[in-house]
């Protein structure tokens, strides 16, 4: 998309016009009228149009021609001429999007001006519109654990198809690299990947957000439907999305198109459709704040993103991917993890998952004295009391229990956590414990404690508490 498009129903205009530009070093193309117009965009998009208002014998004219290009390539910079213009007729240009409007006869100077600006705006909107093509952020999956390889083939299943796909997970597990993870994977890699983050968008602005505007102070501002055409949009945390504009995205899913916020035209976008929500839906359609036919549209494809509870085996990985990240991206020391460091990790609470394991590792980064591996010591405690060294302070449960039922409490808990930091390998507990594996599995009997399958992986629980419950 490199030469300029001249339309002008007067044949010595057109090649004059074509004459100076070539000699300024651009390629051209002509028409002279509508009709070869719109077959010359429908062979190739032009860098810049140059447009004539008065087309003889053409079914549109230029100021039609001007909103069907604003329609359906907004990019593309259009210049007006004109031999009878008036203020009226250069405002009517304005407002539909022109870039800007010249009056016949036209000084050669003037136009080469005009036409040097406009070729700077066609370059820069295209290198921006690259730029949102290609900064996908990041779409790399990290992990080995076995929930996170059954969510990898649950996502490789959709990602050729064209099927929308709803992602479930708790807030901070990564859904919205999923999301990304589908599009990177998909027949519409090259085309943009667009985020709509529902519950930060002010309620009163959504609609033009999302739809774009038409005024005719600022002329046509595309929304992010229409800055993805062709690729994807991703609903994040699609529960937040205020009911009244949730009935218009269902005609949208419906129909596929829409009109901009003070626009009377119908613009027609081909997008793929991914969701996300922490929340339960079928909880929300219950309370009136999602509607049920959009909620049937987007959950197509379910799939569930595990929490980083449910995958402790991959958070040295993931730490450690971090810490390369943070080295490549902030300059921030490259250091290595303890083995009493990742065994601290993959005990501790998690409840903002990845993105607090993210948040994390960049703190003992920025915090640290940048030499030697991270220890256990290094690691934050938020939701601990300090305690002395070689001490370990009981909760109030645990410390009105006689020694019995406590130290049997201890046991338990303390293996529940190490066979889940394990993804449920025995082996690997036992070894870890210093047991033999036999003797594991009795004391494990004795507890109350049992494995079994969830999410793909092999999870530990207290069979008297799954009793009562």
């Amino acid at each position: 998309m490199s030469d300029i498009l001249i339309v002008d129903d007067e044949r010595d205009i057109r090649e004059l016009v074509s004459d100076i530009l070539e000699d300024e070093g651009y390629a051209t193309r002509k028409a002279g009228s509508s009709e070869e117009c719109m077959a010359r965009l429908e062979e190739a998009q032009p860098a810049l149009m140059i447009l004539d208002i008065w087309l003889k014998d053409s079914q549109m004219d230029g100021i039609d021609i001007l909103k069907a290009v604003k329609r359906d390539t907004p990019d593309i910079p259009v210049v007006i001429i004109s031999g009878h213009g008036n203020i009226e007729i250069a405002v009517a240009a304005i407002k539909q999007g022109a870039y800007d409007f010249i009056e016949k006869p036209f000084n050669i100077d003037q136009l080469m001006v005009v036409i040097r600006r406009a070729m700077e705006t066609s370059r820069l909107r295209r290198e921006n519109s690259d730029l949102k093509r290609k900064d996908t952020g990041p779409a790399e999956m990290i992990g080995t654990s076995a929930a996170f390889r059954t969510l990898v083939g649950q996502l490789d299943k959709v990602t050729k198809s064209n099927g929308r796909v709803m992602l479930t997970g708790p807030a901070g597990s990564g859904k919205e690299i999923a999301a990304r993870y589908i599009h990177a994977n998909s027949n519409r890699a090259s085309a943009p990947f667009i985020t709509v983050n529902c519950a930060s968008i002010e309620p009163d602005r959504m609609e033009e957000v999302l739809f774009g505007r038409e005024s005719s102070e600022r002329g046509v501002e595309p929304g992010l439907l229409e800055q993805a055409h062709g690729g994807v949009v991703f609903f994040d945390e699609v529960a937040d999305m205020p009911l009244g504009t949730q009935s218009k995205i269902l005609r949208v899913l419906v129909d596929q198109q829409f009109q901009r916020v003070g626009g009377s035209d119908k613009i027609r976008v081909d997008l793929r459709v991914v969701s996300s929500t922490n929340k339960d839906l079928d909880a929300e359609i219950e309370a009136g704040t999602f509607r049920q036919e959009l909620y049937h549209r987007l959950n197509v494809v379910p799939v569930a993103v595990p929490s980083l509870a449910d995958r402790r085996e991959d958070i040295p990985l993931l730490a450690n991917h971090f810490i390369a990240q943070f080295n490549e991206a902030q300059g921030l020391p490259l250091r290595e993890l303890t083995d009493e460091a990742v065994a601290l990790m993959q005990t501790m609470l998690w409840p903002g998952n990845v993105r607090q394991l993210k948040n994390l590792v960049e703190r003992v980064l920025i915090l640290g004295d940048g030499s030697g591996p991270i220890e256990a010591k290094d690691l934050p405690r938020e939701e601990e009391k300090p305690q002395e060294e070689g001490r370990v302070v009981l909760s109030g449960a645990l410390a009105t229990l006689p020694l019995r039922e406590a130290r049997e409490a201890f046991e338990r808990e303390y293996l529940l956590t190490q066979i889940n930091r394990f993804g449920g390998n025995i082996s690997r507990t036992a070894s870890f414990v210093g047991m033999e594996r036999s003797a594991l599995h009795r004391k494990l009997k004795s507890l109350g404690v049992v494995t079994s399958n969830k999410a793909g992986a092999r999870v530990a629980h207290v069979e008297a508490e799954e009793e009562q419950a």
